[in-house]
């Protein structure tokens, strides 16, 4: 008995101190222990020391605090991996492309032929393809027309004689053709884009080419050539068109933009970019006023075919009320050309023209700079104009920098004679490269803002020997006199001028017929 109760209670002394609670003094029962009755010992539950684990672990420690010990540093490399991780998560934005329809096979494509609204000989079909029968008959040869007509155009550097082989003219015919348009028209001054028709008859073999039956172009402005086989021989036929060289003149009132106003009158932007450099040149574009009334004569020939030609700028003037502020007409006095104001005095030679046609809007000296606040040294001209506006070479030079220069953006300095130099900072793009030679008033980039600028000018600067100095210091006098004959000459040509209406020359042209047709496709000459 006593050896059975002694191995029951060594049984659940076992028991106890592996499963259950061990306390001093005394051995409790399951059933009177309770949580926090007595001071455990021994093996903690798993939950418990983990949760002690987790309470000393601070997964995302505060950067503000305590920064530069190993716990920030500790923190910080969580946050890199952390962000980096959700931008490696970010979704893609990509199209999302839908499903692509299967290409037709052989026999849909045969198919769908016999409903395509197109000319036959580009793929259509009249209906689905039958087998021949027996009343068919294998053609020996194929049959030729009779005549067929070609359109050729003379391209740029091509050769009159060159054309017509090509179109299949036979080189005898070509020879023959040549002889007899040579004692009309200069074939060799026959214009680049000039249309030829020519008409080829029936040959006697596949082997020859067909003979020429005859040809029409234009072979001047004022003059139409046709060709016709007569016999063994060849016929011209000359007919002249009626022409009028009336010069086309255009006012009209300066406005906001000179530009724009002249463009809206019908003047051709080549003649206005002329009208501006001239204007450059005589130092009047910052003198315009709005109301000022813009003059100019251009170089206008037209025919009775409805045919035009605009030639250049003749005369550039500015009227204010009833009084002329320029009177500009260009001449040509010992083999060279060049503009002379109406009393005969010709330009200045070597003088220094504004950039771009714009009024000044920063002068040189100190300034508080518009973007840095205090006061600078400001070392050139700032002048008003749009963006994209063309500038121009101050004078002949050299381009020694073009490129990009700290706050002037982009920068280009041209290397004049005298030891002078101009720069034009703020550029939105290049016309020219460094190393290229220029003439003046030729475009070597246009206006923008980069660099230190608060919106489109120009920054325009000149210097001597290296040092900046004052644009508007600078002064010539070498200028070029028309006297006697030649001074006659001139004022007849310049009344002349003044003497045609504002458009005058887009008058009804007596004996005006419609244009030369335009040259027809063959599907279309078989459709008309």
């Amino acid at each position: 008995m006593f050896e059975s109760n002694h191995a029951v209670f060594s049984s659940l002394n076992h028991t106890v101190s592996h499963d259950e609670p061990r306390v001093f003094g005394k051995m409790q029962t399951p059933d009177s222990i309770t949580a926090g009755a007595a001071i455990t010992l021994g093996k903690r539950a798993p939950w418990n020391n983990n949760r002690s684990f987790l309470d000393r672990f601070d997964i995302a420690p505060d950067l503000g605090e305590d920064i530069g010990s190993a716990r920030w540093f500790r923190g910080l490399a969580t946050f890199v991996v952390l962000s980096v991780g959700a931008l490696a998560l970010i979704p893609d934005f990509g199209p999302v492309y839908g499903a692509q329809p299967s290409m037709p096979n052989a026999k849909e494509w045969e198919e769908s032929r016999a409903q395509m609204i197109m000319p036959i000989a580009l793929g259509s079909d009249s209906g689905r393809r039958m087998a021949a029968n027996d009343s068919v008959v294998a053609l020996g040869a194929s049959p030729e027309r009779p005549t067929i007509e070609v359109t050729a155009t003379l391209g740029q550097g091509d050769s009159f004689a060159r054309v017509l082989q090509r179109a299949g003219v036979g080189s005898g015919d070509v020879s023959n053709v040549q002889r007899v348009i040579g004692g009309a028209a200069d074939v060799a001054a026959i214009e680049p884009g000039t249309i030829i028709e020519i008409k080829l008859g029936k040959r006697n073999s596949k082997t020859a080419p067909r003979p020429l039956e005859s040809l029409s172009f234009r072979a001047r402005f004022d003059l139409d050539l046709a060709v016709n086989r007569v016999g063994g021989g060849f016929n011209i036929i000359r007919s002249a068109i009626a022409t009028d060289n009336t010069p086309l003149r255009i006012k009209g009132v300066v406005g906001a933009s000179l530009y724009r106003s002249a463009r809206a009158a019908g003047a051709p932007a080549s003649s206005i970019q002329s009208y501006l450099q001239i204007l450059s040149g005589q130092g009047k574009l910052a003198s315009i006023q709005p109301t000022d009334q813009f003059d100019m004569i251009i170089d206008y020939r037209r025919s009775a075919s409805g045919d035009t030609r605009i030639g250049e700028l003749l005369f550039a003037g500015i009227e204010r009320g009833d009084r002329n502020i320029m009177q500009m007409l260009k001449w040509t006095n010992n083999d060279s050309s060049q503009w002379f104001e109406a009393s005969g005095v010709g330009e200045t030679r070597g003088q220094i023209s504004r950039p771009v046609p714009g009024a000044i809007s920063s002068s040189f000296g100190m300034r508080r700079h518009p973007l840095l606040g205090y006061m600078r040294m400001h070392n050139g001209l700032d002048f008003r104009a749009g963006h994209g506006e063309p500038i121009y070479a101050a004078t002949d030079g050299v381009i020694a920098f073009a490129g990009r220069k700290g706050g002037y953006g982009n920068f280009i300095q041209i290397n004049h004679a005298a030891g002078l130099s101009t720069g034009y900072g703020h550029m939105s793009r290049f016309a020219t490269s460094a190393g290229q030679r220029v003439r003046q008033g030729q475009v070597i980039g246009y206006i923008g803002s980069t660099g230190l600028s608060t919106g489109p000018h120009l920054h325009y600067e000149m210097y001597r020997n290296g040092r900046p100095i004052n644009p508007m210091s600078v002064s010539f006098t070498s200028r070029a006199q028309l006297s006697g004959s030649a001074l006659a000459s001139f004022r007849t040509r310049l009344a002349q001028l003044k003497s045609v209406k504002p458009g005058e020359a887009l008058a009804p042209l007596q004996g005006a017929r419609p244009a030369a047709r335009t040259a027809l496709r063959e599907i279309d000459r078989i459709g008309g």
